[in-house]
């Protein structure tokens, strides 16, 4: 099944169900916000979020200079579902929006309206791979568990809920491990939850060695500015 979205890029990769805030000043993602506002009650308020590729994700200020040239996408994105809209004084928006649905891109169109838009065809969760996606959840939540302790302060318990869903999991695994847009795109893009959970599992053993061998325990914000204690 086919559909026409307004597509909006971002230098990041939503997944399903995972919470996106955006903060919105350019004047035609405004007006995307405006349109989505303006829909009847009961249609959902979505659109598509998809990974730059190449180029930036704002337009250059007329006589300002800056970077330019065509924006490249991702083939594979997400819907962004608006749950929550607060308009700012000077005509900014903030939102709260929640990641629904995979879709692939199959045309861009840059003339349609003030902002991209795109046919897409729906990505559902293909069947029959329910089994071996069973088998595999608890092995990622076992070696998620393992790279949280690393990653972690040796006094910070590990202590929030984790979900079981296969589905779910491989989704939370994926927004939230410390990875690159090009291995979260792929497992955006990966067709079934068993294949993105049997990636995850050798991307988590991956960073978890990696984190072990270098001791790279990252270092809170606040503590990058402060002055070395006295000896």
């Amino acid at each position: 099944m086919r559909a026409r979205l307004p597509v909006f890029p971002l230098g990041t990769v939503l997944f399903p169900g995972l919470v996106l805030p955006l903060h919105i000043f350019e004047e035609r993602y405004r007006e995307l916000v405006r349109h989505l506002i303006g829909l009847p009650d009961g249609t959902p308020r979505e659109f598509g979020v998809v990974a730059i590729r190449s180029g930036w994700e704002t337009r250059p200020v007329a006589g300002q200079g800056g970077p330019g040239g065509a924006v490249t996408l991702h083939e594979v994105g997400c819907t962004a579902e608006v749950r929550q809209v607060t308009e700012l004084p000077d005509g900014r928006f903030d939102l709260v929006t929640v990641g629904r649905r995979r879709f692939r891109i199959n045309e861009v169109d840059e003339s349609a309206a003030p902002y991209l838009t795109a046919e897409v065809e729906w990505l559902p969760e293909p069947e029959g791979q329910e089994a071996a996606a069973d088998l595999l959840a608890p092995r990622v939540l076992a070696v998620f568990r393992q790279y949280l302790s690393v990653v972690r302060a040796e006094s910070e318990e590990i202590s929030e809920q984790l979900p079981d869903d296969p589905t779910v999991l491989s989704h939370l695994v994926a927004a939230t491990a410390s990875l690159t847009v090009a291995d979260r795109q792929r497992l955006l893009a990966t067709p079934d939850t068993a294949g993105r959970l049997r990636a995850e599992l050798r991307l988590l053993s991956r960073e978890a060695a990696l984190l072990r061998q270098v001791r790279a325990v990252p270092v809170p914000l606040t503590e990058l500015g402060a002055p070395p204690s006295p000896n």
